[in-house]
């Protein structure tokens, strides 16, 4: 009996020695209540720690910084075009004290954070026009072709604020009302600005055409080079075409020339013979196996057809 008595006593000891110490990590600051009030101050130095066993709770939060990746929200901008603005941010816990009297934890922080932020991003935004929000600086845009078509004129607008300097007013003015429940905001921006879906299908719409019609003057300028090659291939072939036909035509006369001459000269030598050979090559392309043929008294042909009749 003494023996359970002690070993209970030990177990006891163990669980108040335990439940009155704990650890803190680099990374972490405490706060402590007591029935649900904070006592004390703020823990923040690494180690052990004691605290009252049963009674008081231990707050951990984190003293490192911490992001904050909001929700995109639809916006519009002062110039009536409606906007997904999504905005993300650096902060941390200054006062762990206020934080958790104010929102208890970091889930709580989190929500107000968003509640801040949105709240003043939707007051810069509609402050500004969609060219100040999306631009950082007045660069010169280099003109091309789809730029001329769809929105050179938007482009060539020059900003007088820009998006970097939009979203220091919304860090500037939000790092004002943090500090309120203990939170200190270092760092905001435009992580993404798109359309809505509705303006953004217009938008995609006119891009189509834009490039539908570059597409069409293109494959006009192509057909009318590719005419134009076509044109200029049936000029060679038709030039190539007639100085063959000159050269042929010019080998050909000289062959028949050369043709004649020789003739003359083996016909020159017996004149009856001439005249005989060349009425038989007549009488042979003119006349037919059925052919009739009527000829005059006084034809060279007859003179020639009695002769050999008679021989």
């Amino acid at each position: 009996m003494k023996r359970t008595v002690l070993m209970f006593a030990a177990v006891a000891a163990l669980l108040l020695v335990f439940s009155s110490i704990y650890t803190l990590s680099e990374t972490e600051q405490v706060i402590l209540t007591q029935f649900g009030r904070p006592v004390g101050g703020v823990v923040s130095s690494p180690g052990l720690h004691a605290k009252v066993p049963f009674i008081q709770t231990v707050h951990r939060f984190d003293k490192r910084w911490l992001e904050f990746d909001g929700d995109a929200n639809e916006i519009p901008t002062k110039d009536k075009k409606y906007i997904w603005v999504d905005c993300y941010a650096r902060w941390r816990i200054a006062d762990p004290l206020r934080f958790y009297q104010a929102v208890r934890d970091e889930r709580g922080g989190r929500s107000r954070l968003d509640d801040i932020v949105d709240g003043e991003t939707r007051n810069a935004v509609a402050s500004f026009d969609l060219i100040e929000i999306v631009r950082s600086s007045n660069r010169d845009f280099e003109l091309t072709e789809e730029l001329e078509g769809i929105g050179s004129a938007e482009a060539m607008v020059k900003i007088a604020s820009g998006r970097n300097k939009i979203a220091q007013i919304v860090l500037e003015k939000a790092a004002k009302i943090t500090p309120e429940f203990g939170i200190e905001l270092v760092d905001l921006r435009f992580k993404r600005i798109n359309y809505v879906d509705s303006v953004q299908q217009k938008v995609f719409e006119r891009m189509i055409s834009e490039r539908k019609r570059i597409a069409e003057r293109s494959r006009s300028e192509g057909q009318g080079r590719a005419a134009e090659i076509r044109g200029q291939k049936e000029r060679d072939m038709l030039s190539a075409s007639s100085a063959g036909y000159k050269s042929a035509q010019e080998i050909k006369g000289g062959a028949d020339a050369q043709a004649t001459t020789i003739y003359a000269r083996a016909y020159g030598r017996d004149v009856d013979l001439y005249q005989f050979t060349k009425s038989m090559e007549t009488l042979n392309a003119s006349l037919g196996d059925d052919s009739t043929l009527i000829l005059s008294t006084d034809s060279e042909l007859l003179r020639y057809l009695k002769d050999a009749g008679g021989r």
